[in-house]
């Protein structure tokens, strides 16, 4: 009977040694999530991620969290995702995202997840900052531009077109006495193009050619110039932390600038948001700035896209929104979460949803990298006057057009 009872319970052993076990069934899927968030925006994601770990627990998927320094991340991106080294899922800017394409297995294209449900989940500008030569990449999650930001003590109610804009500029503006109606950083090409996408104009064309020195870009600069020569409004060569302490110390009535301003603005400042201005020159169409589009990236070489996707997924539906915009004090583009009472009764998400609308997604593609020297190059020439409008812009055109050429023969 021993003898019997022993077989039996070998032969059971192996019966049972060729089952799969509970925890190989359930083997867990790791994925890692690279970002570069810092504070309250890095406490809102991981609260995030906590909540899609505990939600797909049964599943087996659990999501590891890296936050990178941002001056390092995209060339980290670069360097590690095409040879599987890097994340499966990683949150970033669409202004480098077709360079990683056409660098290769980086971005995994995602239209094959996507459905019209899915697609009308966001404001479409910002869905359309994911698209690369007709193909999807990923899922907007946030975004950034710049917008007008006033001091309620010397702008009571804020301008609506340019016209209104130079007028109470000059009521506040004194010269001697260090006191400007506007301030920002106009020498910047970023900042610039707010009134350069108003007047028409733009780094492409519809052909991807450069035109850097169109009519409409011209007339943006002479426009730039005569707020500053002319009308007097604009503080001499303004760097970031002028703008700041004068618009602290009330010697600046407004400035455009992003949601990176708020944070340096002092607490007994009270100030409000508003869109940028209509430009009457430009026949009332509305001055047009850059946005710059978060978005949620598969990793090409993700071994677990599935899974990664549905990251994705969670991370920019409305309940995630919600926590990005109220603890997070982000600009998500998911569009239903503006509907939200919290989210709809703060000025500050209220401001920025408003001035979308009329945003420019910065172009994604990767020449768009040769236009930055040409451009800061162009806009100095325009404000010292060592070259007219015209003739700064052609010298960008050149130069910008002799780099794209380059860069495609490569």
């Amino acid at each position: 009977m021993k003898n019997l009872r022993w077989m039996f319970a070998a032969a059971s052993a192996c019966v049972l040694a060729l089952l799969p076990s509970a925890s190989s069934a359930a083997e867990t899927k790791e994925l890692v999530l690279w970002h570069g968030y810092r504070a309250e925006e890095k406490a809102a994601l991981e609260k995030l991620v906590g909540q899609f770990n505990a939600a797909h627990a049964a599943e087996g998927i659990k999501v590891n969290t890296l936050a990178v320094p941002y001056d390092a991340y995209a060339d980290k991106i670069s360097a590690t995702v095409p040879r599987g080294k890097g994340p499966d899922v990683f949150i970033f800017a669409q202004d480098r995202l077709g360079g990683w394409i056409e660098a290769g297995n980086t971005v995994e294209p995602i239209d094959f997840y996507l459905d019209d449900e899915l697609k009308k989940r966001f404001i479409p500008s910002t869905l359309q900052a994911m698209v690369y030569r007709g193909t999807t990449y990923g899922l907007p999650l946030n975004y950034k531009s710049i917008t007008l930001i006033y001091n309620k003590k010397l702008v009571p109610t804020p301008p609506k077109t340019s016209g209104e804009l130079v007028a109470m500029a000059k009521k506040i503006t004194d010269q001697k006495a260090g006191r400007f109606g506007l301030a920002y950083a106009y020498g910047d090409f970023y900042y610039h193009a707010a009134l350069m996408n108003g007047f028409g104009g733009g780094v492409f064309g519809a052909d991807g050619a450069p035109t850097m020195n169109s009519p409409a870009n011209v007339k943006a600069a002479e426009q730039l110039l005569k707020w500053k020569e002319k009308d007097g409004i604009l503080p001499a060569e303004p760097t970031t932390a002028l703008i700041t302490s004068l618009f602290n110390e009330g010697k600046a009535g407004m400035v455009f600038s992003g949601p990176w301003f708020l944070g340096e603005i002092a607490k007994g400042v009270d100030y409000g948001l508003a869109p940028l201005p209509t430009l009457d020159e430009a026949g009332g169409k509305p001055m047009r700035p850059w946005t710059t589009v978060e978005g949620v990236y598969v990793a090409a070489p993700s071994k677990n896209k599935d899974a990664a996707f549905e990251l994705a997924k969670f991370l920019t539906s409305t309940e995630g929104a919600k926590v990005l915009a109220l603890e997070g004090r982000q600009s998500p583009a998911n569009q239903a979460v503006y509907s939200d009472p919290k989210v709809s009764a703060d000025p500050q998400l209220k401001a920025f949803r408003a001035q979308v609308d009329t945003a420019v997604p910065m172009p994604n593609v990767p020449e768009m990298s040769m236009v930055w020297g040409h451009a800061t190059s162009a806009m100095s020439a325009i404000l010292k006057k060592t070259a007219t409008p015209k003739a700064a812009l052609d010298a960008a055109q050149k130069g910008v057009a002799k780099d794209v050429a380059s860069l495609r023969k490569k």
